[in-house]
Order: structure tokens, then sequence, then C-alpha cells
């Protein structure tokens, strides 16, 4: 029977026809809460973005009682709005698609550099009302200029390649360095903070990173970007900063309190300010992020329903290395045909020996094994295992 897949928050075509020719039964007609409750447990996945909340009540309905959710994807980075320690608890796995939506938000990221920098959308917003005003609107060019990345994962290194491209200088913070990085890794966010033109955010979380302190330490030229989440700044800090021309500018593609439906009122006190840009948080928000992003969570949730694949995943590791367990391998060569786990799954259990994962590959006719165990292996196991009829070949 086909594994169903509900795409309660829509998907591209492109990621449909994907799923589809791999053998899924693909539905994308939108449940509300109570319809999610219903039927989930007649689904082997549930998909969505950001609209779609998967509670608890969601997850026990899909994984409870013979339920047969097995996978929770997640369209894109953030996971807020699903329950992990609940996914986590009823054995389903939770997945993000990450990669798709980089280039996109980087873009985004620099595009705000430039409008706050040039006053592109307060000179649009003057002519637009009939008044041509030039002097007023001296700007200050990127070439040249110190950009501060705070947060130096996949959008944070793209968007650092990018200005390099056009003449700045990187510099950043991230608890985790990347060997290959472009950037120049600071000891804190206070480093960057001083030395920075330009501050972009790129953390997530719900933490505030940019306060009145950290504002207090920027240059008073400098301009903040903030395409990340919008708890990462004090929306009050930053409007007594900027009304006081303690920074030059910022500009904010995401804010602490955001509207829910399309077309609903924004209130925020940024609105009154000249030297900030505001974008409806449109980082990730082109029509090639959206197939790229589909078609990535498309593919992860497709081959962990296929055979079993953790990559991607949030609630679980995608590795067995991080669980923090020490491991050992165990290497079989053995013929190809039926029951032959079963006789090491037997062999090992009977002499203590806990498998935590197996890998077969063909080798010409016959087959390689490796199994992941979690007690270092002994010759006793190995001889063990090399007396099973069928067997060629057992290394420790």
């Amino acid at each position: 029977m086909n594994k169903r897949i509900l795409a309660n928050d829509g998907l591209v075509p492109e990621a449909v026809k994907y799923l589809q020719e791999e053998g899924f039964v693909v539905e994308t007609d939108k449940r509300d809460h109570d319809d999610l409750v219903g039927e989930i447990r007649e689904f082997d996945a549930l998909l969505v973005r950001s609209a779609t909340k998967v509670s608890r009540e969601i997850i026990e309905a899909g994984a409870g009682d013979g339920g047969k959710l097995k996978i929770v994807g997640r369209g894109g980075v953030g996971v807020d709005n699903i329950d992990l320690e609940a996914a986590k608890e009823l054995g389903v796995i939770v997945k993000f698609a990450p990669n798709g939506n980089t280039n996109a938000a980087a873009e985004h990221a620099l595009g705000l550099m430039f409008a706050v920098a040039r006053n592109v959308p307060m000179a649009h917003a003057t002519l637009k009302a009939g008044i041509w005003h030039k002097k007023r609107f001296l700007g200050r060019e990127l070439f040249g200029k110190t950009l501060g990345i705070i947060g130096c994962g996949r959008i944070g290194q793209s968007l650092a390649i990018k200005a390099i491209g056009i003449g700045m200088k990187a510099i950043g913070f991230d608890i985790y360095r990347s060997i290959d990085s472009s950037i120049e890794y600071r000891d804190s966010v206070e480093d960057v903070l001083k030395d920075s033109d330009f501050v972009s955010l790129h953390t997530g979380g719900d933490k505030v990173i940019i306060g009145e302190a950290e504002l207090r330490l920027m240059k008073p030229d400098a301009f903040l970007i903030n395409a990340s989440r919008g708890k990462n700044v004090s929306e009050d800090a930053l409007y007594q900063a900027l009304k006081k021309g303690q920074i030059r500018g910022a500009a904010l593609d995401c804010f602490e309190k955001e509207p829910k439906r399309e077309g609903d009122p924004f209130e925020s006190r940024l609105r009154e300010l000249d030297n900030v840009v505001l974008s409806s948080h449109l980082g990730a928000s082109t029509k090639n992020a959206g197939i790229r992003t589909g078609l990535e969570i498309a593919e992860v949730v497709a081959n962990y329903l296929r055979r079993g694949d953790f990559g991607n995943s949030v609630n679980v590791g995608q590795t067995v290395e991080e669980e923090g367990r020490q491991i050992y391998a165990i290497f079989i060569t053995h013929e190809d045909k039926p029951g032959m786990f079963g006789r090491f799954g037997t062999a090992m259990g009977e002499m203590g020996v806990n498998i935590r994962e197996n890998n077969s590959r063909r080798l010409s006719d016959a087959v390689q094994t490796v199994y992941v165990v979690h007690q270092p292996p002994t010759e006793e196991v190995r001889e063990r295992l090399e007396r099973i009829e069928g067997v060629r070949r057992v290394s420790i």
C-alpha cells in the first residue's frame, strides 16, 4: 500500500511531482487543527511550513493507538511551531529543509543593507508623493566597509561571500567556526559590534542578541540589519537608539510581534522613524526558494520513509555519533540470502552485544555489512560470527 503524505501548508508542484514519482500519495488540501486531529492517523508524513501548529494533540492523534504518522517535515528552518518533545516521546521524527532559503535570505539581507545605506525606500516614497529630494538622501557606500555577522551558519556564510564580492570586509561571531570560511572570526559579539559599519543578525531563537547595551557599542555611523528572528532585537532599545541618532540606521525584515494573516494591521513605533527600512518577513519569499525548499523537504521525508535516513533530523541525532555514546564497528562479508541478519542479531544478542545500526552494500557476489554496536567487539564475537553459515569474513 502506498504511503500517504499530507502537505498541510501547500507544496510546490515540482515537489508534489517528485513524491508521486517516488510512489507516494500526496494531499495538499488544508486541514484546520480539529480536522488534523481527526485525520492525521491515516497519514505516514505531515509536511508543514510556518502556518500549521503541530501540537502535542496532533502528534498523539497521529502516532497513538496504531496511527501511521512517522515523520513531520518542516519546509524551512524554524521549528517553533512543532512540539519536538511530544514527537520524540511518541517516536515521530521531525526534519527540516534548511538549505532552500539560504541564498534568498542572504540576498535579502544584502538588499536591506543597500536600501538603508542609500535611502532608496525614503527617496521612493517622496517621489511617489510628487516631491523631488536629492541632498536630503545623501547615502553611504558599502564598498570598503566592514560587515559584522552575528551567527555564521549557512545564511551568514552566504552573505559574507556576497559582501566580500562587492569589496566589503566580513568579520563575525559564532560558537562554531567553519574551517574554510571567508569570515574573520572574533571572540565575542562585542568585538564584532565595535568594529563593524554594518551588523547583520543570522542567529535564530528567541533570545535578545541586540539590546540597549549592545547598541551603545556600535559606531554612530553604523547600520543594524535583522533578517533573522524578530525577538533577537529589542525594538524598544532600537527605537531609542535610532531616534537619538545613536546609530545611523536599521533595516528589519522580522519583528517581535508580527500579524498572523495577510492584510492585517502592522503596529510598530519604528514606523515613525525616517532612518529605518522595514519589510514584511520577505527573506525566504522568492519563487526560487519556494521550489528549492519544497524539493528539499520532499526528498528528506521520502528518504526517511523509504530507507530510514535520519539526515536533516532536528529532534534526534542525524548520526549515531551525535547520541554521545561510544560506538564500535564490526565488518562482515557474507552471502546475500534471507536470514543472515537474523543470525547475526541472534549471535550478538546472546553475547550481550547491543546493535545500534547496520549498513549493507553489495560486493560482487557477496554483501558487505557494517554493524555499529555499543560494546567493544572481542575475538570471541568475531569467531562466533565467522562460524555462521554463509559468512566469508569478519573483521573487528
